[in-house]
């Protein structure tokens, strides 16, 4: 029996990239959307490309026709959200959604977050459909790593960043894509509901550390102030977004992070810590590929 398609969209993005590949590892067909096509020349060949934006829900047709599931990744603005998720259910069986942990009862996951606002709001509509859906909530990305502190490890100098001393639980994107793609072509997840973490609480002075010793050096850790991590910000991202990181890691403070067993539940297999990542990772904090 032929498998219908699955359309990932966020393509080209680290989870949508991540979960073509173990979609095709499954032996399952992938579609995916994009709004560069030229972004997409890097995806393997038997991956069926789409021209795509969320932002123009009717550019999603051709997609979506004869799809059986869509993996949703939000990257647009709210104002489609609703045309989006009207046309997916006009198509489609199953949609899995990335969101957030917003719905868990820890500090760091409850500080006012526009992101968490709308990953709420896609979810209530996706409910309101009757779509055979899974929402999973990865926390802190390891991979967020790479973005705040490749450039000054990369220099020899200390890491300067906010709340040392603040706790999360790092989860591996792959394991995120993973668990993506098995909800994904797998029966048994319809109406999950999954929080996903790595399987240790860890400050980020010694997720720091982990990374120094991947690298065989110490790096050192200094501690900035709000107020600096703001300045550092401008210009890169939303005044909210440094807000909404501020006072999640402020909350966390003296608490472990919320750590669940979803990844080994799922997949049967334990979770990446943040040491293996930053040892598969190393090169990116030297300069190599």
């Amino acid at each position: 029996m032929d498998v219908p398609p699955v359309l990932v969209t966020g393509a080209t993005g680290r989870i949508g990239r991540l979960t073509i590949d173990r979609l095709l590892d499954a032996g399952v067909p992938v579609r995916a959307l994009t709004r560069r096509p030229e972004a997409a020349a890097a995806l393997p060949a038997e991956v069926e490309v789409f021209t795509g934006d969320l932002t123009v829900p009717e550019s999603l047709d051709p997609a979506l026709a004869g799809a059986g599931a869509v993996l949703l990744v939000w990257t647009a603005p709210p104002r489609t959200a609703a045309a989006v998720v009207e046309r997916l259910a006009a198509h489609v069986r199953r949609v899995v959604f990335l969101s957030s942990p917003h719905r868990t009862p820890h500090p760091f996951f409850q500080q006012p977050n526009p992101a968490a606002a709308l990953h709420a709001d896609i979810e209530r509509l996706i409910a309101a459909t009757g779509l055979e859906s899974t929402i999973i909530r990865p926390g802190m990305f390891a991979s967020n790593a790479l973005a705040w502190w490749v450039p000054e490890i990369r220099a020899g100098a200390a890491v300067r960043w906010p709340y040392g001393a603040a706790e999360t639980a790092p989860v591996d994107d792959r394991d995120i894509a993973a668990v993506a793609a098995r909800t994904l072509h797998q029966d048994g997840h319809v109406g999950g509901d999954y929080v996903l973490t790595g399987p240790e609480s860890l400050t980020q002075a010694a997720q720091v550390a982990a990374i120094g010793d991947a690298l065989g050096h110490r790096i050192a850790f200094e501690e900035m102030t709000p107020d600096e991590f703001r300045s550092r910000l401008e210009g890169a991202a939303p005044a909210p977004v440094a807000d909404m990181l501020l006072a999640a890691w402020s909350a966390a403070v003296g608490r472990p992070a919320y750590v669940t067993t979803t990844v080994a539940d799922i997949l049967g297999t334990a979770p990446r810590t943040f040491r293996q990542w930053a040892a598969d990772h190393a090169a990116a904090f030297t300069g190599g590929s």
